[in-house]
């Protein structure tokens, strides 16, 4: 080999190399349109990925060392970023949309529930991963829980930190979600939320800090299992029955409002709530779900007009209980029990959007857990 190969081998390698880190550089941007990402393999479980937004989703933005917008990158993205995702499954990805999730509304609950139902009736999939951004994701996945029937799974996750960080947890959160979708142990477990290593059920779960990666903690139960990408460790058996879903409602969710108790509350809130329609209304209460004379006088009187009252907590973690300080019988009131306020308010909708408002049937539907 004379000089002349040698500096024509070492050329081609320096531009080997130049285009490898121009296109992973314009992946991580979002820059290169990325075709649909399907496995060549027959014989891998079958994945839909329905993406919504949110911080997994994300570009940065340069109003700050750590700025950046939720939601932009496409979930066809996404999966091309995560190395090995393929060898897992066979995955199709599909757009619902793109949208930090304090932007989720009842409209986008709805094409996820629809989606999902007609993927799995038409068999298309084995599961489904939902991508998704954390500051609403128990919402919506107690809402999915509450209504699919089905065993074969659903996975929600999300992440902390923006991509195209050094610290970016989203490649892996999605690496395992799709692991968890795809295992037999997942089924009949209802809807799953994987974040972090761990598995937890909606139900239970709560965002428990606002930047942590470890914010995702199920205080009342703990979690249902761990994930890495060699293993997946339930830490008990799946159920062998789940409690009957909640229909769609046709007409879509009613209004149910939460409102928040503070020292020196007045019931100018509960008032303002009933004035504007609102079918149902949620006390995220002082300690065990208590408020002001003034604020339960005021659910007392809503209640009496057919509003749905519910009593929950602003505490992070224990149990609302029926008839401890608050007459709960007197009143006509529900509590929530285990469920926070912001589920709670799911729930409220779903029952009212399917006729059951009576506060006797009202608490029996909290009461129940599978």
């Amino acid at each position: 080999m004379n000089g002349n190969d040698v500096r024509l081998i070492g050329l081609r390698q320096g531009l080997v190399a130049a285009l490898l880190s121009l296109t992973v550089g314009m992946h991580a941007t979002g820059a290169v349109a990325q075709q649909p990402v399907a496995s060549q393999s027959r014989n891998l479980p079958r994945i839909l990925v329905l993406a919504t937004g949110g911080t997994i989703a994300s570009t940065s933005d340069a109003r700050s060392a750590i700025g950046y917008n939720a939601g932009g990158i496409t979930g066809e993205q996404l999966i091309a970023g995560v190395p090995g995702i393929e060898k897992l499954a066979s995955i199709k990805a599909e757009q619902i949309s793109n949208v930090g999730s304090q932007d989720m509304s009842n409209k986008i609950w709805y094409q996820l529930a629809e989606r999902i139902k007609e993927a799995f009736d038409k068999n298309e999939a084995d599961g489904v991963v939902i991508t998704h951004g954390t500051d609403t994701m128990e919402e919506t996945g107690f809402f999915l829980d509450s209504i699919l029937a089905t065993k074969k799974p659903v996975v929600l996750v999300g992440s902390m930190r923006p991509g195209g960080t050094n610290s970016a947890d989203g490649p892996l959160n999605l690496y395992e979600a799709v692991e968890v979708a795809t295992s037999p142990q997942s089924a009949n477990r209802g809807v799953l939320i994987v974040m972090n290593d761990t598995i937890h059920s909606p139900r239970w779960v709560t965002k428990t800090h606002s930047t942590a990666v470890q914010t995702f903690q199920s205080p009342n139960s703990g979690p249902l299992g761990y994930v890495d990408p060699a293993s997946i460790r339930y830490l008990s058996p799946a159920p062998t029955s789940r409690k009957k879903p909640l229909d769609l409602p046709k007409s879509g969710l009613p209004r149910v409002e939460i409102v928040y108790a503070h020292a020196d509350m007045d019931a100018n809130q509960i008032e303002d709530a009933v004035q504007h329609d609102a079918k149902g209304i949620v006390l995220a209460g002082d300690g065990d779900g208590n408020a002001s004379k003034a604020a339960l006088d005021a659910m007392e009187a809503a209640a009496r007009k057919g509003v749905v009252v519910v009593r929950s907590t602003r505490v992070s973690s224990g149990f609302v209980n029926r008839n401890v300080e608050v007459p709960d019988d007197k009143n006509g009131f529900v509590v929530s029990y285990d469920l926070n306020a912001q589920k709670a308010r799911v729930l409220t909708q779903l029952l009212i959007g399917n006729g059951v408002t009576a506060p006797e049937q009202v608490q029996k539907a909290f009461q129940a857990t599978y």
